[in-house]
């Protein structure tokens, strides 16, 4: 599993780099697709923490409970890879 998560960190920004160099509208849906997930991924972490301190149960466990929501994970991943896609652009345009 992890040799699955550092191969996928690493080729699938790749893939949307290729991707949207092909296909220019792949550019819009990537960056339309991040701000929905940081919408998400934002929301889901403020509404967890409101709920913790509403109720008063600012345990570690609570804490970590929001890390094994699924929209959250969901959410956080695509962030990373689109990060590391907006990374590779970066670096291609400097050269």
């Amino acid at each position: 599993m992890k040799i699955f998560l550092i191969f996928g960190s690493i080729l699938f920004p790749l893939f949307m780099f290729v991707l949207q160099r092909a296909w220019f509208k792949c550019r819009l849906f990537f960056n339309l697709a991040a701000l929905l997930a940081l919408l998400v991924f934002s929301n889901l972490i403020s509404i967890g923490i409101y709920q913790i301190i509403k109720n008063k149960t600012v345990f570690m466990t609570n804490i970590h409970g929001l890390l094994l929501n699924p929209l959250f994970l969901l959410t956080g991943a695509y962030l990373g890879v689109y990060l590391l896609y907006r990374m590779v652009l970066l670096t291609a345009d400097e050269q």
